[in-house]
Order: structure tokens, then sequence, then C-alpha cells
């Protein structure tokens, strides 16, 4: 019984991180569809740049929701480290949803604003967001260690009273 309750929770936690990882990514799509769609057809850029300039304001409204809410109880002690593999992996996921939008728009002559929506924001997206999510829970954003959590709350229990006597 223990083991199939361990099994449980186990999957009840990765469900509500993909809940919480999958309304970031809303958020993202939301700001990637408007800026490509901006950049295309208000300031007349080329595809593939629109492409690129709108999934780079994606990714930094992406950084700050899984930070700060995704992944917040993830350990923060390596900042930069987090940071460059994060920035690292989306530009891996940059390159395959625009690597995607690329092929369709020049590779397949696929040239109408339907189809260079589908290629970049479902297609390539889809693609890119299956990589992004696995990257990122298994590379950047890492659970801290079972035993460092226990030693960070028993030293936090034994400077409890301190603090609390200086507050009266």
């Amino acid at each position: 019984m223990t083991q199939r309750r361990t099994v449980r929770s186990r999957l009840e936690r990765l469900a509500r991180e993909i809940a919480k990882f999958g309304a970031v990514g809303a958020i993202g799509f939301v700001v990637n569809l408007a800026v490509f769609n901006l950049c295309i057809h208000g300031l007349h850029l080329a595809v593939v740049r629109s492409g690129v300039i709108a999934t780079v304001v994606a990714i930094g409204a992406n950084y700050v929701g899984n930070r700060y809410w995704t992944y917040r109880d993830c350990d923060r002690s390596r900042r930069s480290r987090e940071l460059t593999l994060f920035l690292l992996f989306s530009g891996v996921g940059l390159v395959i949803e625009n690597g995607i939008l690329a092929l369709s728009h020049y590779g397949f002559g696929l040239t109408s604003p339907l189809a260079d929506n589908i290629a970049k924001n479902v297609v390539g997206l889809g693609l890119g967001t299956v990589f992004r999510f696995w990257s990122y829970r298994t590379w950047v954003f890492r659970a801290i260690p079972a035993r460092e959590a226990v030693e960070t709350a028993e030293s936090f229990l034994a400077e409890a009273p301190e603090h609390a006597g200086a507050r009266r």
C-alpha cells in the first residue's frame, strides 16, 4: 500500500507540474503568437526573423513564470547556472520551433499567413515545448535533494526560537 501511495503521490506531483508548466506556456503562446503576427503584419519583417523575435520575447515571459511559479520550490542556490541552462535549452527550442517554420515557408513553399502560423505556433511550438519541458525539469529547475532539504529545515527550526525571541 505504501508503494502505491508513493507512485500516486509522484503522479499527482507530476500532474501539478505539467498543469503549471502548461499555464505558463499558454501565456508564452499568446505572447509568441501576438509578437509574431505583429512583426509580420505590422512591422513587415521577414517570417523567420519575426519568429525568432517572438520566441525570444516569449522565452523571457516563460522564464519568469517558470522560475517564480512552476518551479518556485526548486534549488535557487545557483541562479547563474540555472539561467545559463534555461537560455541554452530555450535556444534549442527556438531552433526547433523556427526551423520548422523555415522548412515550411522556404523549403515547402507554404507561405500563407495560416501556413506560417501553423508551422511555427502549432507544429514547431509543440515539438519545442516537449523538448523544453523535459530539459527544464531534468537540467534547469532541479529539485533540492532530500538530504539537503532536511538539513535546511533542521537548521531553520534550530534558529527559529532565536529569531522569535529577537522579535519580542
